[in-house]
């Protein structure tokens, strides 16, 4: 296995658990917070979708995926504390998008050589991601660092346990 295809397989892991988690959820149950402070599904899972596109435009510029018309702002940490469902997406538009996403982040990789990857990272984040191939790391794990908040969630509605 190289670089490309561990970075891949790990991206297709997390999306596996997100979407285990997420299968049996309605629309509203997408408005569910985990608990106080914290923020519903709907706006992480906007929240992830956006946080790659910029991700991936630090790696590879002009790469990502375009997002529709007000998405990128009804997902932005400003809009976190509204409770709107009418400002955020159905369950299906969510996982389009990652599939949009993720199109858009596996030909970015698909781009770049093993040499690109080895580049250092964006400057401002160049302790967290050293370089272009730590950042794709991220991108490929930022949804795990959320999935977690589905458990109490799926726990409150009475559904059954997935993982």
């Amino acid at each position: 296995m190289n670089t490309k295809d561990a970075i891949k397989q790990t991206y297709g892991f997390s999306q596996m658990v997100l979407n285990g988690y997420l299968g049996d959820f309605e629309d509203a149950d997408l408005m569910q917070r985990p608990g106080e402070g914290c923020n519903h599904i709907a706006w992480q899972l906007g929240h992830l979708i956006s946080s790659e596109g910029n991700l991936l435009n630090m790696a590879v510029p002009d790469a990502a995926a375009e997002l529709p018309d007000g998405f990128v702002e009804n997902h932005a940490k400003e809009n976190a504390g509204s409770d709107d469902a009418s400002q955020f997406c159905t369950k299906a538009e969510y996982l389009e998008l990652f599939q949009k996403v993720q199109a858009a982040t596996f030909a970015a990789l698909d781009s770049l050589s093993d040499d690109d990857l080895d580049k250092p990272g964006p400057e401002g984040m160049r302790n967290f991601c050293p370089t272009v191939g730590s950042l794709f790391i991220l991108i490929s794990t930022h949804v795990m660092m959320h999935v977690g908040q589905i458990v109490p969630i799926r726990r409150r509605l009475d559904k059954p346990f997935v993982m």
